[in-house]
């Protein structure tokens, strides 16, 4: 049985405890058997709103043990990993501090604020002996998957060029979200998401050129276009906007042209272009991302294998990438080189 801590109880808090309690459901070995969050009003499912409607259901409250303080939870609740769904500039701290507490820990995207940040939960997690999993859940979206499956196959031969964009409305649910020094802005908040996309996909890049611009007094860069350099000269771009108000909502969508082909993913639909044929509909699954991350996750601890899909080296490169990016944008666009690996 693999014990569960559950900390931080916001929007994406509540959809990773309602995804336990869902696996628990179809038979997986697991518990959550503790919440952890400053607000006790949250303790009672007073999550705030988020980007997805993940399908709320009521939950009991009543069957977890409470607390305001991780540590104190790490303290008294014999636990077996532990979910980090905090700010930003808490991540590395709380990820160090449950790691050396013997935990294996799942914490949410951006990995940490810098990678500096990233090396130090890396190293703890590798003196513990403990799996650290960052969650950059496009790595688990049945859209980006099928992606990146048509990309290693060579199906549609080689890439050309890639387009990726998400943007919505300016976060309200959450202060720290437009505070540059807890969050990053757009940049590092949202963007990463396409940021670990193309690191994902194509590995790291040779260089980075980011024009950006900060639209809300306080934030980081919240409007932001990079370009992407790699050898072969294939043109790939990644775009956000958090600031598109009104009845907008919230999109994301890549295009990615291939040498026999195209694929686009536009409306919750991947659509496959045949340079030699018909297009068609992409057949996905209609679970969202985090099902499966956090399946993986598990599944991770109880057989005692590496987080493979989504290693904490491979989500720290893309922390270095988007250092790089808000380098380039700081410079108006300057090529900025990244180091090889």
């Amino acid at each position: 049985m693999i014990r569960i801590g559950l900390v931080g109880l916001g929007f994406m808090g509540r959809t990773h405890l309602e995804t336990y309690l869902r696996l628990e459901k179809e038979g997986q070995p697991i518990q959550v058997v503790a919440i952890c969050d400053i607000n006790p009003a949250k303790w009672e499912g007073q999550a705030t709103a988020g980007n997805f409607d993940t399908k709320s259901e009521s939950i009991d409250f009543s069957r977890f043990a409470k607390y305001t303080d991780m540590a104190e939870m790490l303290e008294k609740e014999e636990l077996d990993a532990v979910d980090l769904c905090l700010p930003t500039y808490l991540h590395k701290d709380m990820s160090v501090l449950a790691l050396n507490r013997g935990k294996h820990v799942m914490c949410e995207k951006p990995m940490a604020m810098n990678a500096a940040e990233c090396s130090e939960m890396v190293e703890a997690a590798d003196q513990n002996g403990k799996l650290l999993m960052i969650g950059q859940c496009l790595r688990f979206w049945p859209a980006y998957v099928y992606l990146k499956e048509q990309v290693d196959s060579g199906k549609l031969g080689k890439v050309r060029g890639a387009y990726f964009f998400r943007g919505g409305g300016t976060p309200d649910w959450a202060e720290w979200l437009t505070q540059k020094d807890k969050s990053g802005g757009a940049l590092l908040d949202m963007h990463v998401h396409d940021i670990d996309t193309v690191n994902w996909l194509f590995g790291m890049p040779k260089a980075v050129s980011c024009l950006a611009l900060n639209a809300v007094e306080g934030s980081g860069y919240d409007i932001v276009s990079t370009h992407y350099a790699y050898e072969d000269g294939k043109v790939i771009n990644a775009q956000v906007d958090w600031t598109l108000q009104g009845d907008f909502g919230f999109d994301m969508t890549y295009r990615v042209n291939f040498e026999k082909g195209n694929i686009v993913f536009q409306n919750g639909t991947v659509k496959v272009n045949p340079s030699d044929g018909p297009g068609f509909e992409a057949e996905l699954s209609e679970n969202f991302g985090y099902y499966y991350e956090m399946k993986y996750f598990l599944e991770a601890i109880t057989n005692g294998t590496p987080v493979d899909k989504a290693p904490p080296l491979s989500t720290k490169g893309s922390i270095e990438i988007a250092e790089a990016e808000i380098a380039s944008a700081d410079r108006q666009g300057a090529w900025i080189e990244l180091s090889s690996r």
